[in-house]
């Protein structure tokens, strides 16, 4: 490859991604940012072109990266941190090899050349000492390619020009440092593009939403504060605080102000749930002149880096497109939740974009460059809103999010500017480490709710099928399983849910606020709903009649589902409940188990939270379930018959309802106070 610019090519070069280093207490994340292990990739066939998967295993049966009993796809553990000079350099150790084929600083060169003005790239890197610097590509395959080296002496300042052209489907660009018989220390090194842009960079409007997370708050603030290039492409800070733990009662609350340099604003208002928050902070940017707004959850530990290179792909974009970050476990900091999503709209429910990719990757047993299904580029139809930069063009042609409190307001918003012809984009290498699900359960309890109403409303506005595809039909079954699982107050807020999407579009913002303290009032109805931390305060689980042959219970065969449920239910419906599991529960459930076709055979259990903080006491009930799976199945039967007539109202009533001008009047009623420091 070219050391020197061509007659061709703009002279104007823009850093476009940086190679960084994890600041000092991440030091759990170093296989994100280097890894030490030779530059092997995945095998593929010469022959056939296959995927990197063995072909005498059925379909669906890949075998995975993850599981290489050779441990060659391991990142390797010899990357030493104390080698780290700060974010932007390293030393190699003499002898010693280190690759920047990581989720943090290979080039991800499908999407800028997929999305972006962007045609061709150059790799600068400053290094002091004897080495080799040996630059690779992937294809969208996984297959690793050498595409050019060149040896370093003293101190050198190495550039190689390479093109975008070659990664129309997917694929990366990274580099190698080998030392010679001396260290070699990386000075820095970035990954430029060439441009005719003269424009100067976007300003950001940086919105989170908080509830009750004032130390979160407060620590991604003094991240924040310690990394001024993402500074100064802030235009403002902003806080909406919903909660009454408020970030600015904390003790070390204006020492945090005052290192943000006037830029930091609170505003105080009701809870409005997640929409409501992230809604205020799209129309203040809008209304103070931001070019973005940029979204981020509560609970997150920001890659303050990610912010530079969300907005400079925003700005190179060819239109105004969406560009969100991935989201990393919080607490285990290598496992990348997911690498994009899309709305099955058949079913209406998030889904992977492709089969081959998996949820959970942890980048400690498989790297880059030995997991073949992350060098394909993904194109999404949304990004959660844990971190997602959206243009203010965007904001003032679509509105801002639907009054829906939390769930499917990210995901309806992304189809809503795909019909406008707004892609979204989920970008390697931006991200943040958000609480992950592995210990959440938002289908059961008061949350039930708002997944239901929300992904039906959703569905109204989005669905191309005739009467929302399989959702109704998937939503009436999820009926039957928390009812014979002994769950009536979820499934009390799921009938809720029903009515208020049959009473139409115009009382969202009205019962914005409501709903959630009326469905938590709820709780004292239901014995499911209430728990306590110490399970010695429940009687002793005690059961009189033992499983049959002891074999406890099994899940129910696809074949023997429907007779099953039918069986299931008559018998909850007509037998009478065990008189001592009124007194006595008659099992200890752990939240794993608790699974509809297990809790169906009891009459009582205890049964432990997600969490597993406390416990709560499930009771059968054939009351319960009579009146409340008789309305439900009412419900779903008057949505189905009257859906084209909801359709055509939601769908009228969805630019009203998502305005500014509709949310101004909400936030009007609902701000409590502003705080600017």
């Amino acid at each position: 490859m070219s050391n020197h610019l061509t007659e061709s090519k703009p002279e104007n070069l823009k850093t476009l991604q940086r190679v960084i280093f994890p600041p000092a207490e991440q030091m759990d994340t170093v296989p994100l940012y280097v890894d030490s292990g030779q530059a092997a990739g995945v095998q593929l066939s010469t022959m056939n072109g296959a995927l990197g998967t063995d072909d005498s295993l059925p379909t669906g049966k890949k075998k995975s990266s993850d599981q290489d009993s050779s441990g060659s796809s391991a990142a390797s553990s010899e990357a030493h941190a104390e080698d780290f000079i700060d974010r932007r350099s390293t030393l190699i150790r003499a002898g010693s090899r280190l690759s920047f084929a990581t989720y943090f600083n290979a080039f991800p060169a499908s999407y800028w050349k997929r999305w972006t003005s962007i045609d061709d790239i150059r790799l600068s890197v400053h290094t002091q000492g004897e080495g080799t610097v040996i630059i690779y590509k992937s294809n969208a395959r996984g297959s690793l390619q050498r595409v050019d080296s060149r040896r370093v002496t003293g101190k050198t300042h190495s550039t190689f020009d390479l093109p975008l052209k070659p990664f129309g489907d997917g694929g990366w660009y990274w580099f190698d440092l080998i030392a010679g018989n001396d260290t070699l220390t990386l000075e820095k090194a970035d990954w430029e593009g060439y441009t005719d842009s003269t424009s100067a960079p976007g300003r950001i409007t940086l919105e989170i939403t908080t509830l009750n997370k004032p130390d979160f708050c407060l620590n991604n603030l003094r991240s924040l504060a310690q990394s001024p290039e993402a500074m100064d492409a802030i235009e403002e800070l902003l806080i909406v605080d919903q909660g009454n733990k408020k970030v600015q009662d904390e003790e070390d609350f204006e020492e945090v102000a005052a290192s943000l340099k006037g830029k930091l604003r609170i505003i105080n208002q009701s809870n409005l749930g997640g929409s409501g928050g992230f809604s205020r902070g799209m129309y203040e940017s809008v209304q103070n002149g931001s070019d973005y707004a940029l979204l981020l959850d509560d609970d997150v530990v920001v890659e303050p880096e990610s912010i530079i290179r969300l907005l400079t792909f925003a700005d190179l974009c060819r239109k105004p497109t969406i560009v969100g970050g991935h989201m990393f476990d919080l607490y285990n900091r290598t496992v990348l939740h997911t690498f994009g999503e899309i709305v099955n709209t058949y079913r209406f429910q998030p889904d992977l974009p492709h089969e081959d990719q998996t949820l959970g990757h942890d980048f400690m047993k498989s790297n880059l460059r030995n997991t073949p299904w992350l060098h394909r580029r993904v194109d999404v139809d949304y990004n959660g809103w844990w971190m997602d930069l959206i243009p203010t063009k965007v904001i003032k042609e679509l509105g801002l999010a639907l009054p829906v409190f939390i769930k499917w307001d990210d995901a309806e918003y992304g189809l809503r500017a795909k019909r406008a012809g707004y892609h979204t984009v989920s970008l390697p290498g931006a991200a943040v480490w958000h609480v992950s699900w592995i210990d959440k359960d938002d289908l059961v309890g008061w949350q039930a709710y708002f997944h239901i109403r929300n992904r039906i409303i959703a569905a109204l506005l989005h669905s191309p099928y005739e009467r929302g595809g399989r959702l109704l039909r998937e939503s009436s079954y999820a009926d039957v399983k928390h009812l014979i699982s002994m769950q009536y107050f979820t499934e009390h807020g799921r009938i809720m849910a029903l009515r208020d999407v049959l009473a139409g579009p115009d009382r969202l913002h009205e019962i914005q606020p409501q709903r959630l303290p009326e469905i938590r009032s709820l709780t004292k109805q239901y014995s499911d709903a209430q728990f306590k931390e110490d399970i010695e305060e429940f009687p002793e689980p005690h059961m009189n009649k033992p499983p049959r042959n002891g074999r406890g219970f099994k899940a129910p065969s696809y074949k023997t589902l429907v007779p099953w449920a039918l069986k299931t239910v008559t018998k909850q419906l007509v037998k009478p409940v065990d008189e001592e599991s009124h007194e006595h529960p008659q099992a200890h459930i752990a939240h794993q188990d608790n699974r509809w076709w297990r809790m169906s055979q009891y009459d009582s259990a205890l049964v432990s939270n997600a969490e597993g903080t406390a416990v709560s006491w499930y009771r059968r009930q054939p009351e319960q379930l009579r009146t409340k799976l008789f309305e439900a199945t009412r419900l779903h039967a008057d949505i189905l018959r009257n859906w084209p007539s909801l359709r055509k109202q939601y769908r009228e009533a969805a630019s009203r309802i998502t305005s500014l001008e509709a949310w101004k009047q909400t936030f009007d009623q609902h701000t409590d106070s502003e705080l600017k420091r």
